[in-house]
């Protein structure tokens, strides 16, 4: 069974990119271009991992990441929150409640890499 992951952005761009370079890699991806958006996957349906852009309309990637982690099926679902200002804090990581942090500036080099440590 093929890994599913859900990528969120408000750069229809961003979101092809990845969607295509995951699918290339063998994933199947969701999508949606905002936090409130992105809600309605989390119906029960499965989903292996989330990336998601941290500065959107409607609902920003940390409100986005806050819903996830509130509904108890998908509390433990690894989360990557990407942005063009990521340091890699890990003080920010842990408040955020993301699993990981990922410059948008190094999404082409460690996407892949990324996802494969997370979900295989």
């Amino acid at each position: 069974m093929n890994k599913t992951v859900l990528i969120v952005d408000d750069s229809d761009f961003v979101v092809q990119m990845i969607r295509f370079t995951l699918e290339q890699e063998g994933y199947t991806t969701l999508a949606g271009i905002d936090g409130k958006d992105a809600l309605k996957h989390f119906d029960g349906q499965h989903i292996d991992l989330v990336i998601t852009d941290l500065n959107m309309p409607n609902m920003d990637g940390l409100d986005l990441i806050n819903s996830i982690r509130l509904q108890a099926a998908y509390h433990h679902i690894p989360i990557v929150l990407f942005d063009s200002h990521n340091t890699n804090d890990a003080d920010y990581l842990k408040r955020s409640g993301a699993t990981a942090l990922l410059s948008k500036d190094l999404v082409s080099e460690q996407l892949v890499s990324t996802v494969k440590q997370m979900i295989g």
